[in-house]
Formats: structure tokens, sequence, C-alpha cells
């Protein structure tokens, strides 16, 4: 009667007040009657109702006064004792009588604080039940005036009757506690079932813990429609207890399909990830407690942990009917975790270009990929080798970054540090087995020689460069130092193994451009060259020949 709004509740409340002491009382009377006629008749004097004189009435043979009589005055006894305002006219006579009146005005005491509690309550206005008639009957009110049917009406005088009957919600009944020890109550309670998602599957540790921060509880009673056919879904839930049922169309639209949904099912991700309305109706078959997170929430969460979302989009697919993954995989949150990859990558290389190697620690361990590329396809590796940062280089080999990479203009990181005479980079490299493997190497020497560019010359080379390679008119570096009269670049190739003798596509030796040029010091040391060189030629030919 208390939760039926349709009674008055202050008259409820005192008629509930009144059947309890009545019950009390009633018991007390009893116990007062069964005490007296535990004596035999002959001291039935020594009892309480047997002593009994009221005015000229005598209750000595009490037995054999009318029963309803005998009731009334123990009633009464049992009255005025609660009351404590007793006359004197009727007093224990006995030992076990003065024991119980002890106790039972002990036990008055206690029921006097609760009665009056409660009509405090009742003044105050600040029971719970009053509050829960309240809302209802505002509620009621609300969707009376709004004409909002009487389906609608029932479910919600459903739900608001569930959580009065289930207590507090962790949201009021942590609301006055510090933040960070909501957190940690969140986290004991939400994690262990957050983590058994399938959805959730391999995600990280930080992922994890901050989607138990951000989730809140709800209760749903059998026959609730969780989430409808065709809607567009704001909110991820999470099994934590009960079951539903996913109700949806068999292929060709004829008749219905169900697939039931246990402990730690998710609902509405296919909706929320792919920005499409859901395909199938969720409703609930047993009372069920739902964990669920704000859309945007959840959104945000994947714009931070984008690692994350790329396993979720993985662990979506799992499972899913051939036309669900073809949406899943068309769908624009692929679209949406490309581009933050790419984003990401931007600021990879922005915080190695800053030379801060805190930040750039800070991304990998938030699951960015050492490997990313920008626009032009420079990885980290190929920005630090460019500024020349020690620390930032070892610190991506050992995370495993490509040595090798290549950008779009075919540049690798040991080329960018030779480029630009980071020798200490470049050794770095080069120890962990990076390479130039330049496409067109002959042209950069060529060029290197042409800009009269020795250090970069001297780099490439000690690098493992072929000193013998050609560029498009198969001309070798000596060829260009050669008809450049450039004899500090040809002394440099010679020293690292260029041949005197290599032909170009006009059938010209270095040393046939030398004679063109008429530097005679060049001419000479080409000359002394190639007779140290045919010189060793033939010593090989004649080992190789015995």
């Amino acid at each position: 009667m208390e939760k039926d709004i349709r009674i008055n509740y202050l008259f409820t409340r005192i008629i509930k007040l009144f059947v309890v002491e009545l019950y009390c009382t009633h018991t007390a009377a009893c116990i007062f009657y069964y005490i007296a006629t535990t004596l035999p008749p002959s001291k039935e004097g020594y009892t309480w109702i047997g002593s009994l004189k009221m005015g000229d009435y005598s209750y000595a043979h009490f037995r054999d006064i009318d029963l309803w009589t005998r009731y009334i005055t123990s009633l009464y006894f049992a009255v005025v004792t609660m009351a404590t305002v007793g006359y004197g006219e009727i007093h224990a006579v006995n030992t076990r009588e003065m024991i119980f009146v002890m106790l039972y005005v002990s036990f008055d005491m206690l029921l006097g604080a609760y009665l009056l509690g409660n009509m405090t309550a009742l003044i105050v206005k600040g029971s719970k039940t009053e509050k829960f008639r309240d809302t209802m009957g505002d509620l009621i009110k609300y969707m009376n005036r709004n004409k909002l049917g009487r389906d609608i009406k029932r479910d919600v005088e459903r739900h608001i009757r569930l959580k009065y009957e289930r207590g507090f919600t962790e949201a009021s009944a942590l609301q006055d506690i510090p933040i960070s020890i909501r957190n940690k109550v969140s986290q004991k309670l939400y994690e262990p079932c957050i983590r058994k998602v399938p959805l959730l599957k391999g995600c990280s540790d930080e992922f994890i813990n901050q989607m138990t921060l951000c989730v809140h509880e709800e209760s749903f009673l059998p026959g609730e429609v969780i989430l409808e056919e065709g809607k567009i879904v704001d909110q991820l839930y999470f099994v934590s207890h009960g079951k539903l049922e996913e109700v949806g169309r068999y292929e060709g639209g004829k008749g219905d399909s169900f697939m039931s949904l246990e402990t730690h099912s998710s609902l509405g991700e296919v909706s929320i990830l792919c920005n499409i309305p859901i395909p199938n109706t969720i409703r609930v078959v047993e009372l069920c407690r739902l964990l669920r997170i704000d859309k945007q929430v959840f959104l945000s969460l994947l714009d931070i942990y984008f690692l994350d979302g790329r396993i979720i989009m993985n662990n979506l697919t799992e499972g899913k009917s051939s036309t669900i993954d073809q949406i899943i995989r068309e769908s624009k949150i692929i679209l949406h975790i490309a581009k933050h990859e790419s984003e990401l990558a931007m600021k990879l290389n922005c915080a190695v270009h800053d030379g801060d190697l805190h930040r750039l620690q800070s991304f990998i361990g938030a699951g960015a990929n050492p490997n990313a590329t920008d626009y032009n396809g420079r990885s980290p590796l190929h920005v630090a080798a460019w500024k020349g940062y020690e620390d930032i280089t070892l610190f991506l080999i050992e995370k495993g970054a490509d040595i090798n990479a290549k950008d779009n203009f075919k540049n690798t990181p040991l080329l960018e540090a030779v480029r630009n005479g980071h020798e200490e980079v470049a050794s770095l490299l080069a120890n962990a087995g990076a390479s130039l493997l330049l496409d067109n190497i002959g042209n950069r020497l060529c060029e290197a020689v042409a800009n009269g560019d020795l250090e970069l010359l001297r780099r490439l080379l000690s690098f493992g460069t072929n000193p013998n390679s050609k560029n498009y008119d198969l001309r070798t570096p000596l060829h260009v130092a050669a008809s450049e009269g450039l004899y500090p670049a040809s002394v440099l190739l010679l020293g690292a193994g260029a041949s005197v003798i290599a032909v170009d596509r006009w059938g010209k030796t270095p040393l046939d451009e030398a004679r063109l040029g008429g530097n005679k010091s060049l001419i000479s040391l080409l000359e002394d060259a190639k007779r140290s060189q045919l010189s060793e030629f033939s010593e090989s030919f004649q080992r190789k020949q015995g």
C-alpha cells in the first residue's frame, strides 16, 4: 500500500505504525497471561492478575472469569506498561513477571524510538518510500500531461519501482565520496567484467582501466527493449549479469531469428563503431544488470588509445556475417582510425624533430608504431638521422624501427645521416645492420664529385658505397673527377678502389678524360694508378691460372 500512489501516504503510514504497536502489545498481553497461568491454581494470588483488585471487583480465581475480560485486562496491562504511564494498580508480583516486565520495557524504548523516527520522517518528508512516491507522482503527472500512452507509463513505473526495490545505485551511494576513491570502487566492481568482454579482448590495461572508470550500472526488467531495430545508438552496453535476446530477420525477410546474449556480451557495438542504425532489436529475458558507456566517451577513448581501436575493430569482425563484416570494413570508423594513425605519425615525427625523447617515449608507450610514416613516407628514424639525434636513434633501434626503410624519395635513414654529416648516428645505424640501399648510387656519387663535396663523398665511400658505380652515361665518379681536374677527389676515389680503366658509354677511361683536361699532376696520378692496377690484375690472373 505504501508504494501505491493512489492511496494517501500519511494515512497508510499511520495505519502501519498503529498495527505495529497493536501487534507488539497483543503479543506482550498474551505472554503476561501465559506467565500467570504457569503457576498452579493454589498460587494464583502470587500472580499479577490473581492478586489484582480494581474497585470492588476481584480477579481471584481468574480462570473462571470471562475470556474477553481477561484479554482486555491483559492488553490494558501491556499498553500502559509500554506507554510507561502505569498507575500502579497492575504490577508484577513474582520474579518471572518482574524479569519479563524489565525486558518488555527495554524493548518498548527501542520500539518508541522507531515510532518517533517514522513520525519525524512523515513531517520532514525524508523517507526513501516517500521520495519514491513523490518521484512516481511527478512522472505520472508528466506522462499524463504529454499523453505518452499506457505502455510507456507501465515501463516507466516498473523501472522506478525496480530502482526503489533494489536500493541505491552506485552513483547515488557514492556521490559524496571523493572521485579518487570512487574510481577505486569502480575498478574493483567492474574491471573483472570488462576484461571478459570479447569485444575488448587483447586491449591494453590502460584502456581497460579507463573503461571501468567511465561505465555506469543500470538494471532492467524482463520484457524491456534495450535497443530497437533501426534506431541510432548513443550508448554501448556490456552485460554484467542476466540474459537478453537479439531479435532479427532471416535473410529474405521471412520470420524472426533469435539469438541469446549471455553475461559479458556487448550491445550496440556495430551501430556505434560503424555509425549505422542498429540492425536488430535487443530485449531483456531475465532481470539483468548492464554496464553503460556513452558513445562520445567511448570514441574519445579510441582517439587516445587508437591502437586499441584497431584491436576492437578486428574483434568486431570475428563471428559476424559476411554482410555485417562488409559494413564494418567500409565504415567510417576505419577511415577514422587511419586518420588518427596518420596524425600520430606526424606527432611522432614532430617529437623527433624537436629532440623530445620523453614525448616520443610516451607516444610509443601508448601504442604508437615506431615505423609509422608521414605523407612523405618518412619514419621517425629518418627524422632522427636527419637531425643527428643519437639518443633518439638508439631508442628507435631498440624499439624495432626499420633501419632500412625508404621514404617516397628512396632515402634511407643511413643516407640521411651520411648526407647531413652525422657520422655518430651513421655509425649507430651501420652497426645495427643498416645500409644505404641507393637505387642510383652512381648518380649521387657523381653529383658529390661535381659539387666538390669531398666530405659527403668520403662518408658515402666509408659506409660501403661502390666507388665504381656508374651514372646514366656509364661514367664513374673518377670519370667526373678526371674531366673536371679534381685532384683531391681523384685521390679519395683511388684510395677507395676506383678503377682507372673503367670505360663509359663512349669508350673513354678516366685517364682519357684527364689527358683531355691537361692537368699534368692528375694525369701522372692516374697513370701510376693504372700501372698499379694492371700489375695487380696480372698477378691475380696468374694466380688463378696457376
